[in-house]
């Protein structure tokens, strides 16, 4: 068709000379339109010739990581300072800088002698609040005891002679109850000459011979008088004692005489009761009891738990509190004693100051005979110990990474002092105290080396936490994976059986050329240059890679045949797609857009 528009020209031409310019305007119009359709008619032809410039790589297998990278500092494991609780004297040190130190091993010693005297005082009151609490314990026990049933019981063994409480009253300790005479066993006091007295000693066996009926029981001397007394006719005597066993009697009316050994008393004498006192209430401390019942009278026979009364319920509870009271105090007095000699001791125990952890002593501050005194800016550092057992770095990995690193993942580590070489370390922790700057969130990352070499605290290394990995994975480009997934394998056929217009329009948007066919694609492991392909693709595919993407494609072999065209895909002649001429989504160049194909002139 151009050809028969460029013989009319010059047939026009030859007849019209005069008007060349309006021919010349016309072939160019026509020869745009006759390019046109020699396009849309022969596209497939023009890809073919054209594809000498396009990106292909190749699907293949190989190791693949993703990871994260940073660059930070070494620290040890563990710094400890090394200070003093206590003040005093440097008495031994033993040790230098550069020593390997043992946890618990001791560094110094301090002159302690100050508080010797301080736990003598602490071990003594422990002591007496121990004794307080004893005391208040048993007086506790022994009211419950005796109040038990809310009853107050006696504390003597007798007759009851004269009572002196009566119910509604009030008894608090001291108060007068009752006399109680005892005449189980009876007393009998008669005079010896005071020579023979002399020699009678207390505990010698006796004989009394009653009176009235003759009749002898044998006594045991309890006291000999001191002092002399006259009787009648001059004679001078000493009182002497003597008890005996009441065989039932026995009365204050009975009249008797005693021999001990082969002396006999002067005169006659009367029995008493050996127990004859006043019963009084025992009633600790400030506390009393309200009578509520008499349980005896006079004439009662009592012993010693025998009840006397019994208290009111609320006068008794009252009672028995102040007891708990007293021992809870006593108790607490304990606790506070215990205390005390605790402190002081782990006081004491401050003057040996032993290492905290296993490590390397790396500064020595105090050596023996120096004075340690606390500042009151705090204590002073003794000594610096790092535990180089390990070594940790932080990394902080912005809020759009965190999620991905977790502890116990793998970290490559290398350092420019220690060329050549790599080291390996974990994550050991990810923290949650976030940091904000720049419109970014980060989180600490903490990475432990357990193995580190020749590096040291302080060296400048550059870490890389390798986030997932798979061996022999089917990998290709980033460059070759689209929007959704899609990748564009290499097909012949697609080629000489045509397209549908909607993979052509798809094609076209996604800057693809004819000769590809679109392929779902499952993926997995992503990094910079490389991705993953799970489902989809095969080994040895050839798949399109957009070359704006700027992967790298070496190890894929990526395609590029002779025929290279300036500028990329070829040139539009007009705005609006990637076909000559104006005519959007060809793959065509016009004359002016730096195609390699065109109408002539």
């Amino acid at each position: 068709m151009n050809e028969q528009l460029v013989m009319e020209e010059k047939k026009k031409r030859k007849r019209k000379g005069g008007k060349k310019w309006v021919a010349a305007v016309l072939v160019l119009a026509a020869a745009g339109i006759g390019f046109y359709m020699f396009a849309e008619n022969k596209q497939k032809a023009a890809v073919a010739d054209a594809r000498t410039g396009i990106q292909t790589a190749t699907a293949t297998r190989m190791d693949i990581s993703s990871e994260l990278t940073a660059s930070s500092s070494l620290s040890p494991k563990n710094t400890y300072e090394v200070t003093s609780l206590v003040e005093g004297e440097v008495m031994e040190a033993l040790f230098e800088e550069g020593d390997v130190v043992e946890k618990d091993q001791v560094l110094y010693r301090i002159d302690a002698s100050s508080m010797d005297s301080e736990l003598s005082s602490a071990e003594t009151s422990l002591v007496r609040a121990q004794e307080k609490a004893v005391s208040a314990k048993e007086d506790y026990e022994e009211a419950v005891s005796r109040l038990s049933g809310n009853t107050y019981k006696s504390t003597a063994t007798g007759y009851i002679k004269e009572l002196y409480v009566s119910e509604g009253d009030r008894v608090s300790n001291g108060t007068k109850i009752a006399d109680i005479y005892d005449d189980s066993t009876m007393k009998l006091t008669v005079p010896f000459l005071s020579a023979e007295a002399s020699q009678i000693a207390n505990g010698s066996a006796a004989i009394v011979t009653l009176e009235d009926t003759g009749e002898q029981l044998p006594g045991t001397v309890t006291n000999v008088s001191s002092l002399e007394e006259v009787l009648s006719g001059g004679r001078l005597v000493k009182a002497v004692t003597v008890e005996v066993t009441n065989p039932g009697g026995l009365t204050t009316l009975t009249q008797a005489t005693v021999s001990v050994g082969e002396f006999v008393c002067g005169t006659e004498g009367a029995f008493v009761p050996k127990t004859e006192k006043t019963m009084t209430a025992d009633i600790s401390g400030n506390g009393s009891l309200e009578i509520g019942n008499l349980l005896v009278s006079e004439g009662s026979h009592v012993t010693n738990g025998t009840a006397i009364f019994k208290a009111t319920s609320e006068s008794a509870s009252d009672y028995i509190k102040n007891f708990e009271d007293n021992l809870e105090t006593a108790e607490d007095n304990v606790k506070n004693a215990e205390s005390k000699l605790s402190n002081t001791k782990d006081n004491i125990d401050n003057y040996v100051i032993t290492a905290p952890i296993s490590g390397t002593v790396i500064t020595k501050n105090a050596k023996v005979g120096d004075k340690i005194t606390k500042s009151s800016g705090g204590v002073s550092t003794l000594c610096v110990i790092y535990d180089l057992s390990a070594m940790t770095l932080e990394m902080s990995v912005d809020e759009l990474d965190v999620r991905s690193v977790k502890v116990g993942q793998e970290v490559a580590i290398t350092a420019d002092a220690i060329e050549g070489e790599r080291f390996s370390g974990s994550v050991t922790n990810v923290s949650l105290q976030s940091s904000y700057s720049n419109g970014v969130t980060n989180y600490p990352v903490t990475i432990t080396m357990t193995e580190t070499g020749d590096l040291l605290p302080g060296m400048n290394v550059d870490a890389e936490i390798i986030l997932d990995k798979s061996e022999d994975a089917l990998c290709i480009p980033v460059g070759a994976l689209m929007r959704g997934n899609r990748v564009y394998v290499k097909d012949d056929s697609a080629e000489s059986s045509g397209s549908s217009i909607g993979e052509k329009t798809e094609r076209a948007a996604a800057g693809v050329p004819e000769g590809f066919t679109a392929v779902q694609v499952t993926t997995g492991i992503t990094n910079e240059n490389y991705v993953e392909i799970l489902s989809g693709l095969s080994e040895g595919d050839e798949v399109y890679v957009d070359p704006s993407a700027g992967a790298e494609t070496n190890m894929f072999q990526m395609g590029f045949p002779g025929g290279g065209m300036p500028g990329g895909n070829m040139g539009s002649g007009m705005p609006g797609g990637n076909m000559g001429g104006g005519a959007p989504g060809g793959n065509m160049g016009g004359n002016r857009g730096g195609g390699n194909m065109g109408a002539r002139p």
